[in-house]
């Protein structure tokens, strides 16, 4: 794979279900009245999906049923332009699905079945890997095992290939591990995970984000959701602020950050750079309902700009 802009996105492929009612059940209760509601959705597919719309040369690892998701999933995908060759079809076990019940007000309960995203292992991994170029970026996430996570990030270091991951959802990870990473995006509670810092001040992402450093992870980004994002480098400790949104719904909000930071880094944007347009390709999509829905495209994203803490407006 020689494309400009070429980005591998590792991950998982879900279904989303999901039942908006004026209330949840209770244990045994059933509740009628209620709007369903299927979207796609799953980290990965988020952010390879956010990937394509901004104009990167994506391709998407991953494992779904042989069953009508998994069929949709892959349809869908092609339709954004996503190279699918090596989303492999399990025949055993079903496609990932998530069971959500919403309330009037908004809370949620949600039952996940990761089904055939548990069973994306190394070797399904490997033919991608092989087949990359050695100017792509690669993106992975943890909604599959991280026994496929830990392998292919060591293979892209052997490769020399920058990797990012998002490391969600929030779950302890080898030191060795981070020691291999271009990058590193968790949120204040994954941050808290991995660091043991609570992050709810900027003194506090500042923190957690130089402790990420220090324990291998060449540059950390602490994203801080309509504040922006936390940059740490070894020359630049500073926060990216967000542009100033009314937000409808944040689902989804997060890998549409890290897709499209993968893009910017992908066409080599300074990093600086490359985390403000994600913050605004971010902001885009918590104005709008849903996850893959949500996702804003290249021209929207590039003629929003940009408002600074001191008033002044640009476009990066």
């Amino acid at each position: 794979m020689a494309q400009q802009n070429a980005i591998l996105v590792i991950g998982s492929s879900n279904t989303d279900m999901v039942v908006k009612s004026q209330k949840l059940p209770a244990p045994g209760e059933t509740v009628i009245g209620g709007k369903f509601l299927m979207n796609p959705g799953g980290k990965g597919a988020n952010q390879a999906v956010t990937a394509a719309r901004l104009g990167g040369a994506v391709t998407f690892v991953a494992k779904v049923g042989n069953d009508v998701f998994g069929k949709q999933a892959v349809q869908q995908f092609q339709r954004e332009k996503i190279n699918v060759r090596y989303v492999v079809t399990d025949g055993e076990y079903a496609s990932g699905v998530a069971l959500i019940n919403v309330d009037a007000q908004g809370e949620n309960c949600i039952s996940v079945a990761p089904g055939s995203n548990s069973r994306l292992k190394p070797s399904d991994v490997e033919p991608a890997l092989d087949s990359i170029g050695d100017s792509a970026f690669v993106l992975l996430q943890l909604e599959i095992p991280l026994e496929t996570v830990a392998y292919a990030i060591r293979r892209c270091s052997e490769k020399g290939l920058r990797v990012l991951l998002n490391p969600a959802p929030a779950q302890a990870l080898p030191t060795d591990l981070l020691a291999s990473l271009y990058l590193i995006t968790p949120n204040e509670t994954e941050a808290e995970r991995l660091t043991g810092i609570r992050v709810t001040t900027l003194a506090t992402a500042e923190q957690a984000a130089q402790k990420l450093r220090e324990m291998g992870v060449a540059n950390a980004i602490i994203t801080l959701g309509a504040k922006g994002a936390y940059l740490c480098t070894e020359s630049v400790s500073k926060l990216i602020p967000a542009p100033p949104v009314t937000a409808t719904d944040t689902t989804a909000a997060g890998d549409c950050f890290n897709g499209s930071l993968a893009v910017a880094l992908a066409e080599n944007q300074p990093l600086e750079q490359a985390v403000a347009f994600a913050c605004k390709a971010a902001s885009i999509s918590v104005t709008r309902m849903g996850a893959q829905s949500s996702i804003p495209y290249r021209r929207e994203v590039d003629g929003l700009p940009l408002t600074t803490p001191d008033g002044h407006s640009h476009a990066f």
